[in-house]
């Protein structure tokens, strides 16, 4: 601030040239201020998501930046018109890809209107993406890159380069967003780089939970295996709503652990920082409970090629065939490194550089706290196989399933706030999910129940065996007697002759489907992305095509109003 003093030959005593000296200087201050601040600076954030992460940083960076002078708007892609983008100043697209290199259901039409020769020039608009995504899949980022080509072709003006961010996406977006306010800040204060710290049990803090019940859903002679899984919150203050998602935090195998720690050319009774929470860890606990020892990646096995001088890693590497270090990597995980292609690093602090962290997995809630207060429910598909020799299995799933007796497990609540029962108790609603899909729908059917709910219900659920894998018949068999369940529709695609998958059932009874529709239903669907929520998807298409005599055009007309209001919603995976 300058500061401004008032000569002693002026008209004043000593205390009021003081007091005047004082007042110029903090006028002069704000004046200049306002100056450099200018006129405030909006920003308009469209957010495409399909479980609610990308929508959550939506909303942070919203926050952030509306304590400085801009004028944040975050919106959802689903409901942004389109016409508005050509005089929009400042864009910021942030949107995850899920399955096959696809955009989120509420960013689909946005991202296929851009793309399209209907889109309009965005010259004097300026931009910036931030994608969400996983380098494990061969797509990664895809519907980020897509936004980016397609704002660079219609002439907007990038803002920052753009971000493809992975799993580990703290980082890469704090990064980000200090570029976007960096950048913007000639006509803006600066806003403060402290990070607000989170109240309660998060993510970064997770609550170490109680297991209270722990059992198989399938009959013991199954192929399958689906726990049903009991935590309890008791001491958390941790709150959600029947469609949100519980994040659990795994452990590795205690024997795998020590196999890997048996074959290290180093000294491996060491400390290191850990990777989840802060402080240090023994390595042991850091292989155990931070770090993802159970698959490879690329980076990881290029790394490893340059230390352990393996002939065959080196020509793998060297070859550039990704298909052939995709079936490499399959199956396999750092044991299998260790072991067979020994490598020379020098301690424990070397090698964690190059692991990735141990991520924790979402899974659907199967329960309504109205029902079941105190306590959250999961549905966990449990995965087994054999590969190279060794037994291997889901780290997460093995972990809920075979080695959570005498431990707390580490959970946070991961709110998903498009995938809810609807409002209106009296609206009907038609439920899709086959499998572990039937999870949130479970809690879906416990929440109608606890408020007492008049809108019908109509329930779609397939699996191999109605004997060995019919999920929850109990509660299903209650909630059709009680008449909460109007409709349930069961598909056993190896009870018969014929595969019969939910889909089939939808286009057999599809004039009744349509009828629900047309009464306003809404419709969910959880479970596989690539395959099941496709054919559904068509499935639906097709029934409105049949049963509502409608075109193709305007079948995909009506879908897309259902997603845009509301009454489309998918937990796909």
């Amino acid at each position: 601030m300058a500061n401004i003093t008032i000569p002693d030959n002026a008209p004043f005593n000593a205390e009021q040239r003081q007091w005047l000296g004082d007042f110029l200087s903090k006028a002069f201050a704000q004046n200049a201020t306002a100056a450099v601040v200018g006129d405030p600076v909006p920003i308009t954030i469209l957010v495409g998501s399909q479980t609610g992460n990308t929508e959550a940083l939506g909303k942070k960076l919203s926050k952030k930046l509306s304590k400085s002078n801009f004028i944040p708007n975050v919106v959802d892609m689903a409901s942004y018109e389109v016409g508005n983008l050509a005089s929009e100043k400042h864009v910021l697209v942030m949107t995850s890809t899920y399955g096959d290199g696809e955009a989120p259901d509420n960013a689909n039409d946005l991202h296929t209107w851009i793309r399209s020769e209907a889109a309009t020039s965005l010259a004097g608009v300026k931009f910036s993406v931030f994608g969400m995504g996983d380098s494990e899949y061969p797509d990664f980022n895809q519907c980020a890159k897509e936004f980016q080509e397609a704002f660079i072709k219609l002439g907007a003006e990038q803002i920052t380069d753009p971000v493809y961010c992975d799993v580990e996406y703290d980082d890469d977006y704090k990064s980000w967003e200090t570029s976007i306010i960096n950048i913007l800040g000639a006509a803006a204060p600066s806003v403060a780089d402290d990070e607000e710290e989170e109240d309660g049990f998060t993510k970064k803090n997770p609550f170490g939970a109680d297991i209270t019940k722990n059992f198989n859903l399938n009959d013991l002679s199954s192929a399958r295996e689906t726990h049903h899984v009991e935590f309890s919150l008791e001491g958390s203050d941790l709150a959600y709503e029947a469609g949100d998602a519980l994040g659990v935090y795994p452990q590795n195998d205690e024997q795998l652990v020590d196999e890997i720690l048996k074959n290290l050319p180093f000294n491996t009774n060491t400390e290191v920082p850990a990777a989840i929470g802060k402080g240090e860890v023994s390595f042991r606990e850091a292989l155990l409970s931070h770090y993802d020892i159970t698959s490879l990646n690329k980076g990881l096995v290029e790394k490893w090629s340059a230390r352990s001088g393996s002939p065959y890693l080196r020509s793998l590497v060297e070859s550039g065939s990704k298909e052939a270090l995709d079936d490499f990597m399959w199956g396999r995980g750092l044991v299998d490194l260790v072991c067979d292609h020994p490598a020379d690093y020098g301690d424990a602090e070397e090698l964690l550089e190059d692991l990735k962290k141990l991520q924790p997995r979402l899974y659907s809630i199967s329960s309504s706290p109205k029902a079941h207060p105190g306590e959250v429910h999961l549905t966990v598909g449990v995965v087994r196989y054999d590969s190279h020799g060794r037994k291997r299995g889901g780290v997460c799933s093995t972990y809920l399933s075979d080695r959570f007796e005498g431990k707390q497990t580490r959970v946070f609540m991961h709110s998903n706030t498009a995938f809810r029962p609807p409002v209106d108790d009296s609206v009907p609603m038609i439920m899709c999910g086959p499998g572990t899909g039937v999870a949130p729908f479970r809690a879906f059917l416990e929440e109608r129940e606890a408020r007492g709910a008049k809108g019908q219900n109509w329930m779609f659920f397939g699996n191999p065996h109605e004997k060995l894998d019919y999920l929850y018949q109990e509660d299903f068999t209650q909630w059709q007697n009680n008449g909460l369940l109007e409709k349930m529709s069961l598909a056993w695609s190896r009870d018969g002759q014929e595969k019969v998958y939910v889909q089939n059932l939808m286009l057999q009874e599809g004039a009744q489907f349509f009828e629900w529709l047309q009464k306003g239903a809404h419709f969910y669907v959880c479970g596989d992305a690539s395959r099941m929520a496709k054919d559904v998807d068509k499935a639906l298409h097709q029934i409105l095509e049949e049963h509502g005599k409608m075109s193709q055009e305007e079948a995909e007309a009506y879908v897309k109003q259902m997603k845009k209001d509301k009454r489309y919603a998918r937990d796909v995976y």
